[in-house]
């Protein structure tokens, strides 16, 4: 295996409503996406992200986080949900529908 100082280098991206922040890193090849978290700071920077709470990704697309990373990849860590999206969208076609009666 090859050492961070040579390995891939990918990004670690977290949202909250008012920061945005993608850290670029370097991890060994074959690293994990748990392993680029914890080498981006991101943790120590911002506490309320629980990795065991949090859902992660990367490009979009979910995955675990022993999940192994490719050079590029872009690790996305998510926020917990603050409505049912399937609800929402009831209330919103619920209400569309009372303004047209």
């Amino acid at each position: 295996m090859t050492g961070p100082a040579e390995g891939i280098r990918v990004e670690v991206a977290y949202a909250r409503p008012d920061v945005q922040v993608i850290v670029p890193v370097r991890v060994a090849e074959g690293s994990s996406a748990a392993a680029a978290i914890e080498a981006s700071g991101l943790l120590d920077k911002f506490p309320e992200i629980d990795l065991a709470a949090n859902k992660i990704g990367i490009f979009g697309k979910a995955c675990g986080a022993d999940q192994p990373l490719k050079q590029g990849d872009r690790v996305e860590i998510y926020r917990p949900l603050i409505a049912d999206p399937k609800e929402s969208r009831r209330q919103r076609a619920a209400k569309k529908g009372e303004e047209k009666a």
